[in-house]
């Protein structure tokens, strides 16, 4: 380790040449990045929804779909309007009631009032809009702008396109923001938890230049996800600073033994070398995790965010070092008072043999409620409340799509749309059979498909082909459902199972797709993932503490104590009444899980150190305390001042969930360390010095230091 450190310090200066340059393509890699901003493409090509949508694409020609609506346009405006939509580049086809009957010359009192009613109510009339291309493919985004470029403030663009257009607006315009508080408040955590004022400047500059590594070579991923683009960096910023402070901390302590601080920043990178790789082991592992989700944007962020914590400690143990030795004048002479006290009172206190029932006890108490609160915490899977959701606050303006989809709710009645794509070979009168029994579902506010049409309201003769082209098309055929429930709802899920169970009557091959049924496959997959990446976690942090402490007890004591924390945040929704996000759980489980059980690693580091020296339990258990309590604290108030400083300023409901739900684990993983832990250890003392290696004292030739 010492000869790494050698090496370090002697190309230093082209150590800083190096990273410097590296910025470059780094932040070309970065801009050139593709974003994903459609959630449901990540969902597994083998379910039903997505073979369903691809089918629909590479067969029907028809990508992504939308519901116009207009007010206050008359019959020609609307046709107008129609078949200006029509024209724009990226649509393939756009159906309307005025249309359609101007072109076919179809009198409005030759289709019943049932039907035109669910085409027109009042002066309010729908527009329905295929595109060419899928739901967030740049030509579809491009024609969404281009239609509400073409219509004024009385039409309103719905659908999954018009959703991703206003969320990549927003996204785009947020992100930087987000960085910008995140550096903020770490820097003015660092500056009262450390002693010099420069440090936390140059910890940042550091984390900076891997964060801006760990974006720029997403560029060979292909594409990240909006997501992974948005808490990536505050992430990285979070997890990784703990190893500038191990660092830093090291090289204060050795500056005062070495006279050639060069030697001493030498000896800093090879006393906290296993150190930093250990920690940092545990957050990979955690982000790796992710990686076995079915739903694949786990893997995305999980390789995103397991690439920046291995970039995190290479930039601690050979940039930071290089920087701190340019700077190490200024910054060894502009130190101040630290602010966290000294904990020795406290330290006795919470080791005491009261102190320790009460804690053991507490932790008992805690685990029926934090669990139980777990179990059945509220969640949502509807991609508009990761938007517009708890802690929101975007305006009308920004959220269009949100606007339209009140209005196709309120003038029709429609909360969602499903498509059916089945063959067209289907004899007429079983497929109007197939229609009129999924127009009785609960729920269905009307079904629209050719065989509706064809010999029934209208003659055959006189059925546009346009309308023919738009729902049948080389042996398939294509059903449109409007539903009045909302999506991820349970009445629309008992919906989609009931127009499943019609259609495989008709059709065995038949498939339904859209959001709605996307989302229910979408939940069900979630379940799965969860206990998958969460139990993988799990094996993987308990497996790295076991090898680094040579225990069999500690890997589970340590473990306990963090997913005692994680079950209390997550559970804590239940009990307020928050609603909590699907993807929410899972990132948090394994975030908090591999960032934070670092803290309880190094206290127990010390707590070995102790009761190997020959301290009794709990002297040994008082002493970890107070010297690790500075050093925690600041690991613990780092992260939680970059991810609640985002909570608060994101308008995005989802990020803000996000970032909340991390700021607050990230305290309770800290308290839980710092008085559960040292709790455990003095209980379960006798356990973990039989089953683990190094807690004794070493003999001596000539004598044995006895316990007490």
């Amino acid at each position: 380790m010492r000869k790494f450190g050698d090496a370090v310090v002697r190309f230093r200066v082209p150590i800083l040449i190096v990273a410097l340059l590296l910025v470059i393509p780094s932040a070309w890699g970065y801009l050139n990045t593709s974003v994903n901003y459609d959630l449901l493409t990540y969902l597994p090509d083998s379910i039903d929804t997505v073979k369903g949508q691809n089918i629909l694409k590479e067969d029907f020609g028809k990508g992504a779909f939308s519901l116009i609506v207009t007010e206050g346009l008359d019959d020609g405006a609307v046709a107008d309007l129609t078949e200006k939509i029509g024209d724009v580049e990226s649509v393939d086809t756009a159906l309307s009631y005025s249309e359609i009957a101007k072109s076919a010359r179809i009198p409005e009192q030759a289709i019943p009032e049932q039907y035109l009613s669910k085409l027109k109510n009042g002066d309010a009339s729908m527009i329905a809009v295929f595109f060419k291309d899928g739901t967030s493919a740049g030509t579809t985004l491009d024609a969404v702008e281009e239609i509400r470029a073409l219509a004024d403030e009385n039409v309103y663009v719905s659908g999954m396109s018009a959703f991703v257009l206003d969320l990549r607006n927003i996204a785009d315009h947020e992100e930087p923001f987000y960085v910008a508080v995140a550096v903020a408040c770490s820097l003015i955590l660092l500056l009262l938890c450390t002693d010099t004022f420069l440090a936390p400047f140059v910890f940042l500059i550091s984390i900076g230049i891997a964060i801006i590594y760990n974006l720029g070579t997403n560029y060979f991923l292909g594409e990240v996800s909006y997501i992974t683009k948005a808490l990536a960096a505050v992430l990285q910023l979070a997890v990784t600073m703990d190893f500038s402070i191990f660092l830093w901390s090291s090289f204060e302590e050795n500056v005062r033994k070495y006279d050639d601080h060069k030697e001493a920043m030498a000896q800093s990178i090879a006393d906290t070398l296993v150190a930093i790789l250990s920690s940092s082991m545990t957050a990979t592992a955690g982000f790796l995790s992710m990686v076995f989700m079915t739903f694949t944007l786990g893997q995305n962020l999980g390789i995103v965010m397991a690439k920046g914590c291995i970039l995190g400690v290479i930039g601690t143990v050979t940039l930071l070092p290089s920087l701190i030795l340019a700077l190490e004048k200024p910054m060894l002479k502009l130190v101040h008072k630290r602010l966290i006290p000294d904990v020795g009172g406290l330290a006795k206190i919470i080791t005491s043999r009261p102190a320790v029932i009460v804690f053991v006890c507490l932790a008992l108490a805690l685990v029926f409620p934090a669990v139980y609160g777990f179990i059945n915490k509220p969640m949502y899977y509807d991609f508009t409340s990761m938007v517009i959701g708890q802690g929101s606050t975007l305006t009308e303006e920004e959220t269009q799509f949100n606007t339209a989809n009140k209005k196709l709710e309120e003038d029709f009645d429609i909360a969602t749309t499903e498509m059916i794509l089945c063959s067209d070979d289907i004899p007429h009168a079983q497929a109007k059979e197939m229609l009129r029994r999924i127009q009785d579902v609960e729920g269905v506010a009307y079904v629209i498909g050719y065989d509706f049409v064809k010999g029934g309201l209208v003659p055959d003769e006189l059925i546009p082909s346009k309308i023919k082209d738009a729902f049948v098309h080389e042996g398939q055929q294509l059903i449109l459902i409007n539903s009045m429930y909302a999506v991820s709802s349970n009445e629309v899920n008992a919906q989609i199972e009931a127009i499943n169970a019609i259609m495989k009557e008709y059709d065995p091959d038949g498939m339904l797709i859209g959001e709605a049924p996307a989302t229910k496959d979408l939940t069900e997959i979630m379940d799965h993932d969860f206990m998958v990446v969460d139990a993988l976690a799990i094996i993987a942090v308990l497996i790295i503490i076991a090898i680094a402490f040579q225990s069999i007890t500690l890997p589970f004591i340590l473990v306990l104590v963090i997913e005692l924390a994680i079950m209390i945040n997550l559970g804590l929704p239940y009990y307020t009444n928050d609603i909590v996000c699907f993807i929410s759980p899972i990132c948090i489980s394994t975030i908090q899980l591999g960032s934070t059980v670092n803290y309880a690693i190094l206290m127990t580091t010390r707590y070995k150190r102790e009761r190997a020296g020959g301290l009794e339990k709990r002297e040994a258990a008082e002493t970890a305390f107070r010297m690790t309590f500075p050093a925690v604290v600041t690991s613990g108030g780092s992260f939680f001042a970059a991810t609640i400083g985002v909570s608060l300023v994101a308008r995005m409901g989802l990020i803000s969930q996000l970032c909340g739900l991390m700021a607050r684990g990230a305290l309770i993983s800290t308290l839980c360390v710092l008085f559960i832990l040292p709790a455990f250890f003095v209980s379960f003392d006798k356990l973990i010095v039989k089953t683990s290696r190094g807690f004794k004292p070493k003999r001596n030739d000539k004598f044995v230091i006895q316990e007490v």
